[in-house]
């Protein structure tokens, strides 16, 4: 019985995945060119920057975000962590960069640790940490440009690539960021 649900997973992986839009190199490259200057620069913003500092100030420990995390995914829409969030002065910051383009479907801001500090939707998960998006662009306090491969997106339900880069103050990467790219919208945009 295990073997036959395993089979079905991979079977379904395979066919979402033939479903996937293509994106070609002229479309990376653009990405390539707005992730290392319009994005990068959402990033030092003054507001994200210190919607960060706040939660860093916090000093959560990394235990009490995994807990977090571990109640995610049943907690609503609608309860009062997500709308905290989403509704904070920096979310609605954020929903306000969602709108200027079609083709952002999401974007959700990180603490040091990869904990959500602010976004324009609940997104899967609560902590990030653990996943490339912050890893490789937190990267241990030094920061870098990580773009994903496309993936279906469960929380904005659609083909993204997410693009990831450090949140900066001064000269300290504080955190992180992502926005996802809705893939269909944005090469139809081109």
């Amino acid at each position: 019985m295990h073997f036959l649900k395993a089979l079905f997973a991979a079977t379904i992986v395979v066919l979402l995945a033939s479903c996937a839009p293509e994106i070609n190199e002229k479309h990376m490259q653009k990405l390539r060119n707005i992730s290392f200057t319009k994005l990068l620069s959402f990033g030092t913003n003054p507001m994200i920057v210190n919607a960060v500092k706040i939660e860093n100030k916090k000093r959560k420990e990394l235990s009490e975000i995994k807990r977090l995390d571990d109640k995610w995914k049943e907690t609503p829409v609608d309860a009062a962590i997500i709308k905290a969030l989403t509704e904070s002065e920096c979310g609605r910051y954020l929903n306000k960069i969602q709108t200027s383009q079609p083709h952002y479907a999401e974007i959700f801001v990180m603490d040091k640790l990869g904990g959500n500090v602010c976004m324009t939707g609940k997104t899967s998960d609560y902590w990030q940490g653990d996943e490339a998006k912050f890893i490789k662009s937190y990267k241990e306090g030094k920061g870098d440009v990580h773009i994903s491969s496309i993936n279906f997106d469960e929380s904005s339900d659609t083909y993204v690539i997410q693009v990831s880069f450090p949140v900066i103050d001064g000269k300290d990467v504080i955190g992180a960021m992502t926005i996802g790219i809705d893939v269909e919208k944005y090469t139809q945009g081109l």
